[in-house]
């Protein structure tokens, strides 16, 4: 397929009246690149786009195209279809869970459209790169802090609160396997629920965190696979008159809510889950362009805690 260009500027080449010497026309490719966002509704999304329309702003040959998928399989298959008939140069998609988006993905890259897959993964390798955060990283560490805030290894006491993010993406499992292995062999660590999924949002873990504080009269530690689900467990315990006796823990660290919620001492730790909007955009212009990419890019976690979060808040302005 011939790849959409619009915009070529061409320097004409300038022309000595004393000599002969022509100078040869340099061509700036321009190029229209879709983005695919899941949805808008959760802060590190907002923040995510934020970052991908900041780094398209440095590029003055980008037109950056978002579409938002309003949280449905349905509707982000609909705009990357649109995002193909327009023939972009490039899509950026990250995905609102695997089976679903690995069809038009694969349709894409079909197309002669260069495709890079952002955060969440899809079921095929019919894409030029991924690009995320190590969610299993990020499990390790969290499970690994959470054992000694309950008394170490070999003497942890304490019952468990998890609320998952979507129970048909990989990172949820990702961020919940190793929280649970960090706790084998731990008799006295018990976790009260079955998968609770809270869906990334806050309101929902508002109501899991609710129910489980009717049911269960113990409950020492919530772990929510994201910050907003985190402290949506604390609202809840708060308004329960609970909150004093459980430590919240979370993931994602945006300065504006995850990191402010430990300086505040609402949440015990968060997890950063760095955003990949720019290195995305970046790496595209560089396939673009012709230089070789890698096929995985990992990005890497800080554990957050009240030791470093006032540090965190003050370098971002917010303290």
């Amino acid at each position: 397929m011939e790849r959409r260009s619009f915009g070529k500027a061409i320097l004409a080449a300038s022309l000595l009246a004393t000599t002969t010497l022509t100078a040869t026309a340099t061509v700036a490719q321009d190029y229209v690149i879709g983005f695919s966002q899941v949805t808008t509704a959760e802060p590190w999304r907002v923040q995510f786009n934020k970052d991908l329309r900041a780094e398209a702003e440095l590029h003055d040959n980008v037109e950056l195209l978002i579409a938002d998928a309003n949280d449905r399989t349905d509707k982000q298959v609909a705009d990357m279809e649109n995002f193909i008939r327009q023939e972009v140069d490039a899509i950026l998609i990250s995905p609102k869970e695997s089976a679903g988006l690995t069809g038009i993905v694969e349709q894409a890259t079909d197309a002669g459209i260069p495709v890079f897959v952002l955060d969440r993964n899809v079921d095929t390798d019919k894409f030029v790169q991924w690009i995320g955060g190590d969610n299993s990283l990020i499990g390790v560490a969290a499970g690994e802090y959470a054992l000694e805030l309950l008394g170490g290894a070999g003497k942890a006491q304490g019952n468990i609160v998890e609320i998952f993010g979507g129970l048909g993406v990989q990172a949820t499992f990702e961020r919940s396997d190793p929280f649970h292995a960090a706790f084998e062999g731990e008799e006295g660590v018990t976790f009260l629920l079955d998968r609770q999924s809270g869906d990334w949002k806050q309101d929902q873990a508002y109501d899991i965190m609710s129910t489980a504080l009717r049911n269960y009269e113990d409950i020492d530690m919530v772990y929510g696979h994201n910050d907003p689900m985190a402290y949506g467990a604390y609202l809840a315990a708060k308004d329960a008159g609970r909150a004093d006796d459980i430590i919240f823990l979370g993931v994602d660290g945006l300065p504006g809510e995850g990191v402010t919620w430990v300086s505040n001492g609402e949440l015990a730790a968060t997890f950063l889950y760095p955003t990949p909007g720019a290195e995305g955009l970046r790496q595209a212009l560089k396939h673009l362009a012709g230089e070789e990419v890698p096929a995985k890019i990992v990005m890497g976690t800080e554990a957050i805690t009240p030791e470093n979060a006032d540090e965190i808040l003050v370098r971002n302005g917010l303290k």
